[in-house]
Parts: C-alpha cells; sequence; structure tokens
C-alpha cells in the first residue's frame, strides 16, 4: 500500500504496428459493409516499400484489399518514400482465401454455435479515471492522440506520422498521485533543430495533456535519440496484433494473449474481450469494487465458458465468487449472445485498431456502456 511507479506506453497511429491494425480492421470493416456475417481472419505486414495481407475469409463480400490499403495509408500520412511508405506506388501482395471447413462445422451454422478458438480473455476497470481506465495507459492514449492532432492541423508542422509515448505515474496507497516522467518520440522532418522539438512537445503537447500531475520534479525525454527524421514502414517493419499491451489495458491486469484486429466478432478473441470489460466496467460503476478484473475461457466450437474468474483484488464489497454468480444469472456469455448484446457485427472496428480498444466514449464501443451497473448494486 506504499509509493510505486508503474508505466505504460502507447504508439500513434502511423507506427507500423499500428498501420497493420489499421489495415487488418479496415478489411474486415468493408466485409462487415457487405455481409454482417463475414467471418474475416486477415494479418498484415508492412516495411519500406511493401504491404503483405494475408488471411482466411468467409463471405458473400468482395473486397478491393489494394484500394483499402492505399486508401488507409493515405488517411495515416504516408504519401511518399520520403515519409516512410508511398501509398500510391508500394507493392502490395494478398493471399486470402476461405476459412478452413474443420474449423467452420464447429462454429458457424447461419450463426456462430461456439467459439472460434480456444483462449482466455480479459477485462478490466478501475474507479482512478473518469473512463476507469488505469491514468497511465490514458495518459498515453491522449498524448499519442495530441501528437497527431498538431501534425494533421499543423499546429507543428514538422511532426510525421510515426511517434510513441510513454508515461509513468507515482501511486500512494492504490491512488495515482504525480507524473514521474513522460516519454515522447515523434518522427520529424530534417529542417527542425532538437530544441524546437523539445520546447513545442513539451508546451504543445505534454501539458495540454498532463497537467494535472505534472510536478516540478517531472522529467521528459524527448527524443532521446536526437534524431526520429526516418520513420514509419521505412524505419521499421509493422505487423498485426504486436501492440497487445497498448490495445488493452496498458499492462494493468492479465492478458490472454490474443490480439483484436483483422478479426470478425466470432472470433472470442476479441468478443469476449470487449464483453469481460463490459461487465468489468459495469461493476466498478455500481461502486461493488474499486477494481475488477475478469477471465473467460473457451473451448473451439463450444458456446459455453469453460471458466468464469472475478478478481477484486480486496476491494469487492462482496466475495468475488458471489460477483461471478450475479455475472451468470445476468449475462449471456455465450460468443452469439456477447455479439448480439453489444451489437458487434457492424463496420466499427477500424476506429478501435488505434489509441485503444477500451475506455473510450464514442458510440461504436458498445463495451464501454454502463447499462447493467444496475444489477451489481446492493
Amino acid at each position: 500500500m506504499g509509493k510505486r511507479i508503474f508505466t505504460s506506453e502507447s504508439v500513434t497511429e502511423g507506427h507500423p504496428d499500428k498501420v497493420c491494425d489499421q489495415i487488418a480492421d479496415a478489411i474486415l470493416d468493408e466485409y462487415l459493409k457487405q455481409d454482417a456475417h463475414s467471418r474475416v481472419a486477415v494479418e498484415c505486414l508492412i516495411t519500406k516499400d511493401l504491404v503483405v495481407t494475408v488471411g482466411e475469409v468467409t463471405s458473400e463480400g468482395s473486397v478491393d484489399v489494394q484500394s483499402i490499403v492505399r486508401k488507409t495509408l493515405r488517411e495515416i500520412g504516408y504519401t511518399s518514400a520520403d515519409i516512410g511508405i508511398d501509398c500510391d506506388n508500394c507493392k502490395i501482395i494478398t493471399s486470402i482465401h476461405e476459412q478452413s471447413a474443420d474449423i467452420a462445422r464447429g462454429v458457424w451454422d447461419r450463426e456462430v454455435k461456439g467459439a472460434g478458438d480456444q483462449g482466455s480473455m480479459f477485462g478490466y476497470a478501475t474507479n482512478e479515471t473518469e473512463s476507469m481506465m488505469p491514468l497511465p495507459i490514458t495518459l498515453a492514449h491522449k498524448l499519442t492522440m495530441r501528437l497527431s492532432e498538431v501534425r494533421k492541423k499543423k499546429i507543428l508542422d514538422w511532426v510525421r506520422p510515426d511517434g510513441k509515448s510513454q508515461v509513468s505515474v507515482q501511486y500512494n496507497s492504490n491512488k495515482p498521485e504525480k507524473v514521474t516522467s513522460v516519454v515522447v518520440s515523434t518522427q520529424h522532418t530534417l529542417d527542425v533543430d532538437y530544441n524546437t522539438i523539445k520546447e513545442h512537445i513539451i508546451k504543445d503537447v505534454i501539458e495540454p495533456v498532463c497537467a494535472d500531475y505534472i510536478t516540478s520534479e517531472t522529467k521528459y525525454y524527448i527524443n532521446p535519440t536526437g534524431r526520429f527524421v526516418i520513420g514509419g514502414p521505412a524505419g521499421d517493419s509493422g505487423l498485426t496484433g504486436r501492440k497487445i499491451i497498448v490495445d488493452t489495458y496498458g499492462g494493468v491486469g492479465s492478458h490472454g494473449g490474443g490480439a483484436f484486429s483483422g478479426k470478425d466478432p466470432s472470433k472470442v478473441d476479441r468478443s469476449a474481450s470487449y464483453m469481460a470489460r463490459y461487465i468489468a466496467k459495469n461493476i466498478v460503476e455500481a461502486g461493488l469494487a474499486a477494481k475488477c478484473e475478469l477471465q473467460i475461457a473457451y473451448a473451439i466450437g463450444v458456446a459455453e465458458p469453460v471458466s468464469l474468474m472475478v478478481n477484486t483484488f480486496g476491494s469487492g464489497k462482496i466475495q468475488d465468487d458471489e460477483i461471478e454468480a450475479l455475472i451468470l444469472k445476468n449475462f449471456d456469455l455465450r460468443p452469439q449472445a456477447i455479439i448480439n448484446k453489444l451489437n458487434l457485427r457492424r463496420p466499427i472496428y477500424k476506429k478501435t485498431a488505434v489509441y485503444g480498444h477500451f475506455g473510450r466514449n464514442e458510440a461504436e464501443f458498445t463495451w464501454e456502456k454502463t447499462d447493467m451497473s444496475s444489477v451489481f448494486r446492493i
């Protein structure tokens, strides 16, 4: 219950791994627009002049993958090789085929019969912020969102698409007290000097986001190597699903290991993680616990979960097994029921692919609602 420091990171939409997540989810969205029952599992790999998309799809829709790739790169800001990749002239390789019949026989019969794969999924919520997310990942996401904003609005016209943030928060008796350090690395044009970068990143990016937690002792690490001109896919290759901690809770709590992007909601990696967050958030909103972690586990082809676990870290007003009983009484955890409850057969996923899947107050993010909190009020 003493003092401790916890650190979380985020990355911008131009980070190569996040570029791949956005491409994968853009492809998924297009299939869902044409056929809401599309079953999609798409992966992406990117380097400086090449994008590779692979996967398995069963759908009535027909998608022009190349145009989606180029459009997504253009929207992010990758319009030339000098910036990171040329959206109009890069090479694109696609290998997408129909999903396995062996998997489909246990998963699909007009509706989702069973889980699309085995595995365990986690959800988490805490009362330390309004969004019921841990403060370090909340601030880290806000910093990368702000980096994107100052670039797109040309507030800082030397900022380019690739970037990262990292925030260290000191807790005292499990409550966030102050930010001890902030790391921001931003890709930039060749002509800007380091002192200008440092001054304006602190003034125009960090201070507007972190002001409530900054002290005279807060340390800043701005572009610590001193130069970040070569960025995006030209600087580092990217791959779908390589930022799963950024996507979730910033390292707080547990993670089952499954990535989200490129997967339709029959894949419990995605849908059950959303449901676990939804339930955990409603528990905390109801005041039944100060923080709550949920685990749901499945076997492939089986609808009912094989296990459910609640951990309130000693903060619950009733025993954790009693909360589990309330969940099983009030929530249907079969994959099709999750899809129906959260209205997941919609083209909403590209928006989730950057700046986190949780803690965002947007209409598409149905798993952020607290409309079931009444069942946990005692």
